[in-house]
């Protein structure tokens, strides 16, 4: 089943779960606004994305920040995304065996499901 992790309140999965939902494709949301987001999965993310895809350096979260620099290195990195998970670029998109997607473009999920 695809997990699709993210924060309910953002426009873009809106958008993500309402396509999911038209297509009636079953999915388990992770809203790790109010959950928040282990190590380990974090760990597993930054294994296909860079830290500067993963984290939305455009949002408002990360413009606040004082230690932006940090994203360099993937430890500290890991640490601000637990922190402040609304710094993590979503949706993020599990599709089980190793397949993962950052973001949203109704085209190529089409395409990983």
């Amino acid at each position: 089943m695809i997990k699709i992790y993210g924060i309910k309140n953002c426009d873009t999965m809106q958008k993500a779960m309402k396509w999911l939902d038209a297509k009636k494709v079953k999915y388990e949301f992770h809203n790790y606004k109010e959950s928040g987001i282990d190590k380990a999965t974090l760990q597993t993310w930054l294994q296909h994305f860079a830290t500067d895809k993963l984290i939305n350096t455009k949002g408002t979260t990360y413009r606040a920040l004082d230690e932006k620099a940090s994203i360099s290195n993937k430890t500290e990195a890991i640490a601000l995304m637990m922190n402040n998970t609304s710094l993590i670029k979503r949706p993020v998109w599990d599709f089980g065996k190793g397949k993962f997607f950052l973001g949203w473009d109704e085209k190529e999920v089409a395409k990983l499901i």
